[in-house]
Order: structure tokens, then C-alpha cells, then sequence
């Protein structure tokens, strides 16, 4: 394992209240962005799940922007 990724990970129980919000707001930007390319894609009729990150597989308009959001979420750091 990178001995990096080990010092600046955080334990879930050593998230602040503010570390939260960030979460939150990184979270819902994210997922408002995605969902805005969805809706487009589905509108158009393109295959918009080859777009998202994760959301290959995954049947319902929420739960491929869902599932790409975390996708998206679990690389930042």
C-alpha cells in the first residue's frame, strides 16, 4: 500500500463537521452536474452511461448518476 494514501486518510470517525459539508456540497455539486448530462443524454437518446464514470451497468437514471458521483468521489482526496 502507498505509505502517501496512509497519512492523509482520514478515519470515518475522525470526520469533522466540516469535513461533512464539504462532503455533502462536493457530493451534490457533483451528483446536479451528472444529472443535468443524464437528463440531456436521455432526452437525445444517446447511450449517456458509457459518459459516467460507474454508471455502465446500472439500469435507472438516479442510480447511474449515483453510482458515477461515488465513482467520482472515491478519487479525489
Amino acid at each position: 500500500m502507498n505509505i502517501h494514501a496512509q497519512e492523509h486518510a482520514v478515519p470515518p470517525a475522525a470526520m469533522t463537521k466540516e469535513d461533512g459539508k464539504a462532503f455533502f456540497l462536493i457530493f451534490a455539486s457533483a451528483f446536479v452536474v451528472f444529472l443535468a448530462i443524464a437528463l440531456v443524454g436521455q432526452t437525445l437518446g444517446v447511450q449517456w452511461r458509457s459518459w459516467l464514470p460507474g454508471a455502465e451497468s446500472v439500469k435507472s437514471v438516479t442510480g447511474g448518476v449515483k453510482a458515477a458521483v461515488y465513482t467520482f468521489m472515491s478519487h479525489l482526496q
